[in-house]
Parts: C-alpha cells; structure tokens; sequence
C-alpha cells in the first residue's frame, strides 16, 4: 500500500495544474466576450488626412467649374498621293519598249516624252491617215470638177450629188484617222509631215505626260511589251501636295469636322499642317476604324507616298465639362485615380474619380466630382504621405 500511495501522490499537483489554465482560459473568453469592451481601430481603416497651418503652406488647391474645351483626336496615318493631281499613265497602243527616256523623280512638262514604243497599233494608225489622206484629196478634186461640169449643164445633177457625197465621206474618214492617231499621242511634226506627203523614215511610237509633275513611279523596263490600255507605265503626280489617310476609331469620329486642322508628325521629315478635307462613308474591315483624308502641303517634298505618321486632328467643336488638374491626380496601388478633395473642417478626403479626355493639363472627369469643390492641385503626394502616417 505505501507503493500504491506513493505513485499516486505526483498526480495532485498535474490536475491542479490543468484546472488552474482551464480557469484562465475561461476567463480570457469572456472577458473577450464582454459587451462593454471595443476592438482597436485597424491601421487600414481609411480616414481623412489632416495638416497643420505650416503643412499647409505647401499645398495647393483647385476649384473644379465646368468649363470649354476642344478635343485633339490621335491617330495614325498612311500618305499618298493627291489623286486630283496624279495620273495612272496608261499604254495607249501595244508593242515593246524600245526605250525610257525620263526616270522616277525627274520634272516633266505637259507632252513631253517618256518612253518610246515599236508599236504595230501605230504604224496601223499613221498608214491609215495617210491614206484617208490621199483618198480626200483625190475625191474632193473630182468633186470640184464635176461641180464645174454640173454649172455648164455638162454632167447630170444625180452625178454630182453623189460626188459631193463622197468627197464629204473622204473628208471625214480623214479627220478620223487625225484624231486616232492624236489619241496615241502623235507629235504635231509627224502630222504635218503626213499633210505635206513627205514619206515616214521611222515610224515610232511616243508614249508623252498627260500632265505637268513628278515622274513618282516607273512601271515599265526596255524590252517589256505592253498592252494597250491596261498596262500601267509611269504615275504623274503633282508632289506639292499630298494627302494622309487618318484611321479614326468610330468612338472618337463625332469630334471630327471637315476644315479641322491636323497636324502632321513623319519622324525626321518634321511636323506639318494639314487639312481635314474627306471624312469617310465606311469602316475599314482590317482595321475596324474610318478612313479620314488630311490634305497636306508638301512644297519641300518631306512627304512620300506609303510614309507611316501620326495625326493629330485638332477638332474645332467645342465641347464642356467638369476639369482637373493633370497634377491634382494620383494613381492606387490598383493604378485607379483619386485626387483629395477638401473638407469643411480643413481635412482632405481621398476620392476615387472617373477621367475622360485629356485636354492639355486638364483631365475632364465624368464622375467623382461635383462643380464647386476644391482638390489639392499641388501637394498631393504629401498629403498621401501625411494620411499614411
């Protein structure tokens, strides 16, 4: 039995032990429980940043009115030629190309030469002249004399109708042939040494500029043989002035009137003004946006044809709203803007604030806001700091 007791005496001070915590506990959990106390204010609880008279000395504030303002719409920009000053010179007869006589960049005048053909279509028209040539001649000469039989009663007057008849026949098959052989761009020398009779040592074929300008492409090689009327030679082009297709999104195109002024960025070639002068009637099906021609004046030639800018069209409808500063805002850890708006009792409340367009070094903001209050517009960051603190 003193065994027995002695392994039974070390238990007592263990269960002592063990309801003295259980108590504790206890008591822990309903002192936590008790309705008279209250929870500590979390750090992360948002309250209003306050400053004292010298902090406020760095801060400055910004009333918020509605007020005008026009937008500047951004895009990019493919140039081209002006169309209403450029000319597709198409091959007006067939045959192959014997020579070029002008090359891409070069100025020419109004006919002057650019390639010559050995055309069969030409040699065809300039035998076909010379001999409604001939033909008229002979057939008005017998006209004139049967005219002057017909006065002496010498020649019946069914005779000399018909005579009459065929010289007018004669002289029109000759002035057909004329203008065919002007449709392919025969030289007035070579005309008038048909009308004179003198023989053709060689009959070529000149293709000539229909308009004064730039030679802006060359299309053919010697030796290529072109089809008359859809073989494309050379584009004649007037390169003062060009034209830059905007792509405008549909969202932003309310802004854009015909007459707006734009402004051109082409990298190193520098800025230029342009022109809004055709806003189009479809959507682009690649790019989903809508077509807008600037007109540009290009008298020092920066511009060329397929050059990739960007446009800045700078719309002349005024339009009105709520505006901050640019500096009034500052961006969350969720990069969500907020500015601080002062309070009636001197204290800045953060405010979450919803921005549209820029306008310079003015937001304007669609919600957040209402007119008459005033933000922070300088010293935002330190009065984000002094909040944190």
């Amino acid at each position: 039995m003193n065994t027995d007791r002695a392994r039974r005496l070390p238990r007592r001070p263990v269960r002592a032990l063990i309801a003295a915590t259980m108590l504790a506990m206890a008591g822990l959990l309903g002192g936590c429980g008790s309705s008279t106390d209250k929870p500590a204010p979390s750090a992360d609880t948002p309250h209003n940043a306050t400053l004292t008279a010298a902090q406020r000395q760095h801060v400055t504030l910004a009333a918020i009115a509605a007020a005008p303002f026009h937008k500047a719409i951004e895009a990019t920009g493919v140039v081209d030629f002006d169309n209403d000053q450029a000319t597709s010179v198409l091959a007006p007869f067939s045959g192959p190309v014997t020579q070029l006589l002008v090359s891409a960049g070069q100025h020419v005048d109004k006919g002057q030469p650019l390639a010559r053909v050995n055309s069969p279509d030409y040699a065809a028209a300039v035998g076909a002249y010379a001999k409604a040539l001939v033909a008229a001649r002979n057939t008005r000469r017998l006209a004139d004399a049967d005219r002057d039989l017909g006065a002496h009663e010498g020649l019946p007057r069914r005779e000399l109708e018909q005579a009459l008849t065929d010289a007018a026949s004669a002289d029109a098959d000759r002035d057909a042939a004329r203008q065919a052989l002007l449709a392919l761009d025969a030289d007035p020398q070579t005309i008038k040494a048909l009308q004179s009779g003198k023989p053709l040592a060689h009959v070529e074929a000149v293709i000539r500029a229909p308009v004064a300008g730039t030679v802006a492409e060359k299309l053919i090689t010697p030796g290529q043989l072109l089809q008359a009327g859809s073989t494309a030679c050379f584009t004649v082009a007037d390169l003062s002035r060009m034209w830059v297709m905007a792509q405008v999104s549909p969202a932003e195109l309310a802004a854009v009137r015909l007459g707006d002024p734009a402004d051109i960025e082409a990298g190193s070639a520098g800025a230029l003004q342009g022109t809004v002068d055709n806003i189009g009637a479809v959507v682009d099906p690649d790019t989903r946006a809508v077509p807008v021609r600037v007109r540009v004046d290009n008298a020092k030639g920066l511009l060329k044809k397929q050059m990739y800018v960007r446009v800045r069209i700078r719309s002349r409808q005024a339009e009105r709203g709520l505006l901050v500063p640019v500096s009034a805002v500052l961006r969350d850890d969720e990069n969500l803007p907020f500015v601080y708006v002062a309070q009636r009792d001197g204290s800045f409340a953060r405010r979450r604030v919803t921005l549209g367009y820029r306008a310079g070094d003015r937001y304007q903001v669609s919600a957040g806001l209402k007119a008459g209050e005033q933000v922070v517009a300088q010293g935002g960051l330190f009065v984000q700091f002094m909040q944190s603190q």
